[in-house]
């Protein structure tokens, strides 16, 4: 059964919330939110809202503030935002819009029209998000892909050097896989790599990013990872595909392991992992290498 879309309601009056919970509890699952430094906080957490329904005057932030910051961060800007709201001067909803909401709503409000405004709004969202998803990920395996891969590196990469945080990136390169492609065709050979995917999502952390990136390659981006684990990270997904049958075949990897280092970028940090990816095949195959 697909889950019901998320609605945060923020208010700081309880009878406010009371009203609008009760109207749209049947449809959708209902957040609340009595303040705007909550309201950041639910938005950011796992799962998000699917649309925030934002009053202005709070005491603690009023709701300009608040759709200020979350279309500030990355993490909620993609978050639509109504306000409801008693102030229904022309320049309150001039300012509003401008700030990025997708509507304004003045009480006294019909209710039939409101509802209405929130389901279309909903769906514009998810169907935002299915296109997102898709431009994000790799068609074959579903994985992310290497346009996400490059631009969520360069971010991580600069939180790891501004936090002084270890970041590790592994690179994988499936052995002999033309030879996959050659006796048993492309078929087999894609569902080979669908499966190969699948084996690597399952050993990934949920803040690891794992993505295909181009033909038999993958790469691992393992942030807060130092040495000692991004080895055995490394060895427990060698280990973890060798001792399956990926599609009735034994299938084994190659890896090249780099822990960035002071004022590297990813370009530099790919480059590493990737040679040492050459010495893990030169030196026969199916083992790790890690980057001087």
């Amino acid at each position: 059964m697909e889950a019901k879309p998320i609605l945060l309601i923020v208010d700081d009056a309880p009878s406010n919330i009371q009203l609008l919970a009760g109207l749209f509890k049947h449809r959708y699952q209902i957040k609340i939110a009595t303040g705007g430094q909550r309201c950041l906080e639910l938005a950011q957490a796992d799962p998000a809202p699917d649309l925030i329904l934002l009053d202005v005057q709070m005491p603690d932030m009023d709701g300009y503030e608040v759709c200020r910051c979350l279309k500030a961060d990355d993490s909620t800007r993609q978050i639509p935002v109504i306000f409801v709201t008693g102030k229904d001067q022309a320049e309150d909803e001039e300012l509003g819009l401008t700030l990025g909401a997708v509507d304004y709503i003045t009480k006294p409000y019909s209710t039939a029209i409101v509802e209405a405004r929130i389901a279309t709004h909903i769906k514009l969202k998810q169907q935002s998000d299915e296109l997102r998803r898709l431009a994000l990920r790799d068609q074959l395996t579903g994985l992310y892909n290497r346009h996400f891969l490059i631009d969520v590196a360069a971010k991580r990469i600069s939180q790891a050097h501004r936090h002084k945080r270890s970041l590790c990136l592994i690179m994988v390169d499936i052995d002999h896989f033309k030879a996959v492609n050659d006796e048993h065709g492309h078929a087999v050979g894609d569902a080979v790599l669908r499966d190969v995917g699948e084996i690597f999502l399952k050993e990934a952390r949920k803040e690891d990013i794992v993505a295909r990136f181009g033909g038999e390659e993958f790469v691992f981006l393992l942030d807060t990872c130092d040495r000692d684990a991004g080895i055995k990270k490394s060895e427990r997904v060698r280990q973890t595909l060798e001792a399956k049958k990926v599609q009735g075949l034994a299938i084994t990897a190659s890896l090249g392991l780099a822990l960035l280092t002071h004022g590297e970028d990813f370009t530099r940090l790919l480059s590493r992992a990737d040679y040492a990816l050459y010495k893990a095949k030169s030196n026969g195959r199916n083992r790790v290498e890690v980057a001087d």
